[in-house]
Formats: C-alpha cells, sequence, structure tokens
C-alpha cells in the first residue's frame, strides 16, 4: 500500500462502557472470593481486571483538523480522519497528525539573480497536509521537508528573472519586481511539484522581501534614480519639440509673424530653453533686432 486509506474507527464511548463492566466484574470476584480466597476466582479478577485496561489503552481522541495515523508492527493499517472519541487494537501506534493550514515564513536568502546581481529574497507559504501516507512514510521529516524545499524553490526562482531592467523594453521582460502576480504563481506551482511527495498541498505562496543586497543597494539606487532623470528629460524634449512645432504652425497659419530661417532657429531655440530648463525663465527686452 503506497497510498492514504481513510478509515473508521469503534466508538470510544462503548468500549468505556466494556472497560468499566469487566473492572467492576473484576472487583466483583474479588470481593466474593472469600477467605481464604478462591484461587480461580481471583485469577479470573485478574485476567478481567487485565482486559479491562488493555481496552483503556486502545482509547484515542482526534480533534478537527487532526488524524491519526494507525501502525501496526510496522505495517500501515489506514488513517482515521473523522473527529470523536473512539478506540481501536491497542497495538496500534496512533500517530498524531495535524490537517491545519500552517505558515511558513522563509528566512532572507542572499542569492543572484538571472542577471547575477546579488539580491536578498525570502516567501512566505502557507501549507497543509492532505495525504497523511505521504507524510508519514515517504519522507523522513516532513516539516523539515518543507523547508529545505522552500528554500530551494526561492532560489531557483531567483535565478530564473532578473531582479529589474533597465533596457527600454523593460516592460516586456518579466522581473522579480515588475512581474509579481507571474512570479507568485510560478513559485506555488514549483512548490506544489516539490512538496506532493511528501503529501503536502500548497495552499498559498508569496514573495514576501525583495531587495538588493546591502553590497550594491546604493549603486543600483544610483543606477535606477540617472534612469528615472533620462527618462523623463526624454519625455520634456518631446514635448518641448511638439510645442516648437504648432508654435511655428500657428503662427504660420495665422500669419502673425513673418520668419526666416534664421529667425525661426533663434525662436525655436528660445523656446526650448524655456520649455527644457528646470528653472524658471527670466525675460530680457530686446531693444534691437536679430541682425542689430
Amino acid at each position: 500500500m503506497n497510498h492514504e486509506n481513510v478509515r473508521s474507527a469503534v466508538s470510544g464511548y462503548a468500549m468505556v462502557l466494556v472497560s468499566f463492566v469487566l473492572a467492576v466484574a473484576a472487583v466483583t470476584l474479588w470481593i466474593r472470593a472469600g477467605n481464604p480466597p478462591s484461587v480461580a476466582m481471583v485469577l479470573t479478577g485478574l485476567v478481567l481486571a487485565g482486559a479491562a485496561v488493555f481496552i483503556a489503552v486502545g482509547l484515542f481522541i482526534v480533534n478537527p483538523n487532526d488524524a491519526r495515523v494507525l501502525v501496526l508492527f510496522g505495517s500501515y493499517q489506514g488513517t482515521v480522519k473523522a473527529n470523536g472519541f473512539f478506540w481501536a487494537n491497542p497495538f496500534l501506534v496512533k500517530r498524531r497528525i495535524t490537517l491545519r493550514a500552517r505558515n511558513l515564513n522563509g528566512e532572507k536568502l542572499k542569492v543572484n539573480d538571472k542577471g547575477g546581481n546579488p539580491i536578498q529574497i525570502a516567501a512566505v507559504v502557507v501549507w497543509q497536509v492532505e495525504d497523511t501516507f505521504r507524510a508519514s512514510f515517504d519522507v523522513d521529516d516532513y516539516d523539515h521537508y518543507v523547508v529545505v524545499q522552500s528554500e530551494a524553490a526561492v532560489r531557483h526562482l531567483a535565478g530564473r528573472y532578473p531582479y529589474d531592467t533597465f533596457e527600454d523594453g523593460a516592460e516586456e521582460t518579466m522581473t522579480l519586481r515588475g512581474g509579481t502576480d507571474h512570479v507568485n504563481g510560478v513559485l506555488e506551482k514549483e512548490l506544489s511539484e516539490r512538496f506532493a511527495r511528501a503529501g503536502i498541498k500548497v495552499v498559498e505562496a508569496r514573495i514576501s522581501h525583495l531587495a538588493y543586497a546591502p553590497e550594491i543597494a546604493e549603486a543600483m539606487l544610483r543606477r535606477q534614480q540617472a534612469t528615472a532623470v533620462v527618462a523623463a528629460r526624454f519625455q520634456i524634449v518631446e514635448g518641448a519639440v511638439s510645442m516648437v512645432e504648432l508654435a511655428l504652425q500657428k503662427l504660420s497659419e495665422k500669419q502673425v509673424v513673418t520668419l526666416d530661417e534664421d529667425r525661426k532657429a533663434a525662436m525655436v531655440s528660445n523656446l526650448l530653453v524655456v520649455l527644457c530648463s528646470e528653472s524658471s525663465a527670466s525675460p530680457v527686452i530686446n531693444a534691437g533686432t536679430l541682425y542689430h
């Protein structure tokens, strides 16, 4: 048998009653054994008392979202998942396994992303036991198995994507920082595949911490700032050129003024200075002309 076998168990309340009856019968026999006591009655009482104790040892409780894995002399006999008070063969080892959802708050790992940049990454995994047979017998310690495999999955995930990209096609490149939902989905899928061997289901998996390693964090921040400045300047220049083009077109259409090529060049230069400057422009009154 290499899979979970959910089974039922005898009601514990009925077996408590049987054990109580046997105990009472044993005490009654000892009382009636006489003086000197009858050896047969004493021995019978001992057998009944032993049977009462034997039955009592087999009693166990299954709490909500718990299970008991039953093993008899190294042979798997099944799993009791129903909640309540039960009795089973006292020789059975009744191992408790919780079926509750559990959190794993992973440690911060220092790894290299796809571009070779050292980063810090951590994940939070919500998991629960789904197959008690696999969790009990296919791995040595399923708690430790979850921790180790989660760390391995996070390391593998970090190496598949760059932390961020500074290229023009940044929106088309999947990154750890930009593609949060996609990356979380990939992590959850990989963890499900790794945990299947231990009979564990992944409820949810999310990246909880993501940052550059301290030794390059400052340099990367400056790089991001420089990229942002260049992008902003590009937008400003592009907008300024459009505004200058529109101004010249309107002046020409309405015949406000006739400009030769030199005057157009001067006007374009002045408008670009005003529109692209970081500080407010100071007007200067020109009493002469462009040529004098």
